[in-house]
């Protein structure tokens, strides 16, 4: 339990380090966000499927249902899990307008509703974190994995968070300000790290499920919001650019590094 919280402490305060950036940076050209949104769907594709999918195959073996049956109800329940936060919370995407608000109508100013798009953004994290810490030693599903699962997690927070910062200056908010809501959008990693904990440990049975529960939901995050605000802020080729760099950094992380 120690060490599913520091891993999700570790996520948060990456996201806090690239906060700092509204101290320093005044105006960003458009293609670091591009690359940047990019590279952090990069490497949310690649840890969905070396993190997390890959080894929910592997642990189904052992289920009754044939691997892929068990691993695809997990998949499709994390899909629809963001998608019902998605209808039901008021949240604004990065480089929309507010009339492209979703979620519940409610009266909340911009700023708010952007903080609360990043940090439904966050709550997969957390879960990928927590279950997989739940998931060390069963079928050879080891520390050094998990590690490399949040830190490569942490390292696409820091860019996330530096946008997401700035965003919120740009909008008219002081820098202080900026920081402090940037920084506490990722609280939510630690809090849903020790939920996707808490339930694999219940039980080992759930832990394919919660693999590719946290994988559906990742991959959901990504292809709806990451890449559009991505290819929203620069030309295309620029989010491709970071979407490449972001998934070969998890690659190696998953692949070379275990």
């Amino acid at each position: 339990m120690f060490y599913v919280l520091l891993a999700g402490m570790f996520t948060w305060f990456a996201t806090g380090i690239g906060s700092l950036g509204v101290f320093l940076l005044k105006r960003p050209n458009p293609k670091f966000f591009s690359v940047s949104l990019g590279f952090s769907a990069g490497v949310m594709i690649a840890a969905s499927f070396w993190s997390l999918l890959t080894p929910a195959l592997e642990m189904a073996k052992n289920l009754t249902l044939p691997s892929f049956v068990s691993v695809g109800i997990g998949f499709v329940l994390g899909v629809l899990f963001l998608r019902l936060l998605d209808l039901m919370v008021p949240h604004l995407h990065l480089f929309s307008s507010k009339e492209e608000t979703e979620g519940f109508k409610v009266s909340l100013n911009v700023s708010a509703l952007v903080f609360l798009a990043i940090t439904l953004h966050n709550i997969p994290e957390g879960l990928a974190v927590g279950v997989a810490f739940g998931s060390i030693n069963q079928e050879g599903y080891l520390i050094q994995e998990v590690i490399n699962l949040a830190l490569g997690i942490g390292i696409q927070n820091i860019p996330e968070g530096l946008a997401l910062g700035l965003t919120l200056k740009l909008s008219g908010m002081s820098k202080p300000k900026a920081f402090t809501l940037s920084f506490l959008s990722a609280v939510v990693e630690p809090i849903f790290a020790l939920i996707g904990f808490g339930v694999v440990s219940y039980s080992f049975y759930f832990l394919p499920y919660s693999l590719s529960f946290a994988a559906g939901a990742m991959m959901f995050v990504t292809i709806e919001e990451l890449l559009p605000e991505a290819q929203k802020a620069a030309n295309t080729d620029y989010s491709s650019l970071g979407f490449g760099l972001g998934f070969l950094t998890m690659m190696f992380l998953d692949t070379y590094l275990s």
